[in-house]
């Protein structure tokens, strides 16, 4: 038995209208310094002005949202009272309101104490919304919170009911994006959509999404990053990744999530970026594993050459690296971080182990061990074909 869970999802153009039907009296918006200097915290104050509900704002998120910071924003919400929670931005920011509600229903607990198996009765005190602002990382529907340790490691928590009550899919938001930051969270979304697709954890329901936002995001990305007023473009890839989003929340993300989870927590390389590096290495590790993969149907629906399984995994891998060189993004570890080889020699055995203390490693059909784990760092380094 399985269960295929979503938010109410409103989208396209003036999706931001929404707010205006709300029932409620508070809402606490959770947003990082940019959404206020954008001026998106008082856009969608104004909206919730127009339904009678009162606004309070937190935007204090950094990347990768410590656990101080969700205690912080929790205070200054119990404080509050809100009965909306608004999670505006990135999927720091929505990550961030996530956790934050948890610890404004239950004060006595901390970031750490999320999981699947307890029962947290949010919405007896208040129900979230989720505007994202990037077009990638899918927070908007998923039930996962990503923390951040003080060793930088990633915490990946989740529950059921951090899923939110309301994703608002809004394309106006994405606009002001720069070209980097579509092409990072645009190829966050196409990783999302391939590991949901392949994952050991693949199903029916999340399949459908994952192909669909997979096409969205070959075909719109080039331009959403070539032309960010480009409006079509923005809408699409805004949809691709809440489809992609909805699609590995119901399934999993896997291997290149793990190993782009730890090279981002070591060198800070931002998670899109750093995912996507590894995909196609991961692609070729689990292609050169006997047994069957599932690769060459994702060419095939691409329209790539994929006679044999192997034709089609490596037409995916090489797909897959011209679009990233076509958004100008690097394709090696040495391209993408700012250290020496001899520095990345002697971050390696902690990039293994973070990337084995991740869950996800094992959600791939292949699994690698220490050895294996530690080769394909050393070959993304390189930008070597995976010859194990």
């Amino acid at each position: 038995m399985w269960y295929f869970r979503s938010p109410e999802i409103i989208f396209g153009e003036d999706a931001l209208e929404h707010l205006e039907t709300l029932g409620g009296n508070r809402a606490f918006i959770v947003a990082d310094p940019m959404m206020v200097k954008l001026g998106f915290v008082d856009l969608i104050s104004e909206y919730f002005a127009q339904a009678g509900i009162s606004c309070q704002t937190f935007s204090d998120v950094e990347p990768e949202p410590s656990a101080a910071t969700i205690m912080k924003g929790a205070k200054e919400m119990s404080a509050f009272e809100p009965d909306w929670i608004v999670g505006l931005g990135g999927g720091s920011a929505m990550d961030a309101a996530k956790a934050m509600w948890v610890m404004y229903v239950h004060p006595n607990m901390t970031p750490e104490d999320i999981n699947p198996f307890e029962a947290l009765n949010l919405r007896d005190k208040a129900r979230l919304i989720a505007i994202p602002t990037t077009s990638g990382t899918g927070s908007e529907a998923t039930w996962a919170t990503v923390i951040s340790e003080p060793d930088g490691r990633k915490m990946g928590l989740s529950s059921p009911e951090l899923l939110p009550d309301i994703a608002i899919i809004d394309p106006l938001l994405a606009q002001k994006m720069p070209p980097r930051l579509t092409a990072d969270t645009g190829l966050d979304a196409l990783t999302h959509a391939i590991e949901a697709y392949t994952c050991s954890l693949r199903n029916d329901f999340s399949d459908g999404l994952a192909l669909k936002a997979m096409q969205l995001v070959f075909t719109y990305l080039p331009r959403a990053v070539a032309n960010g007023d480009d409006m079509e473009a923005r809408e699409k890839m805004h949809n691709a990744a809440t489809l992609a989003g909805l699609s590995f929340s119901n399934a999993m993300p896997a291997l290149a999530h793990s190993l782009g989870h730890s090279l981002g927590a070591v060198f800070h390389v931002p998670h899109g970026r750093a995912v996507a590096l590894f995909l196609p290495y991961t692609i070729q590790f689990t292609d050169n594993n006997p047994g069957e993969t599932r690769f060459h149907e994702l060419s095939r629906f691409l329209g790539l050459p994929a006679a044999t399984p192997k034709e089609g995994a490596d037409s995916l891998i090489k797909a897959i690296q011209e679009l990233s060189v076509a958004v100008g993004q690097p394709l090696s570890i040495k391209e993408t971080i700012d250290a020496s080889a001899e520095e990345f020699e002697a971050a390696l055995a902690q990039l293994v182990a973070f990337a084995e203390a991740d869950s996800v490693i094992v959600m791939g059909s292949r699994i690698p061990d220490t050895n294996e784990t530690t080769q394909l760092f050393r070959y993304a380094y390189q930008g070597k074909d995976i010859d194990f």
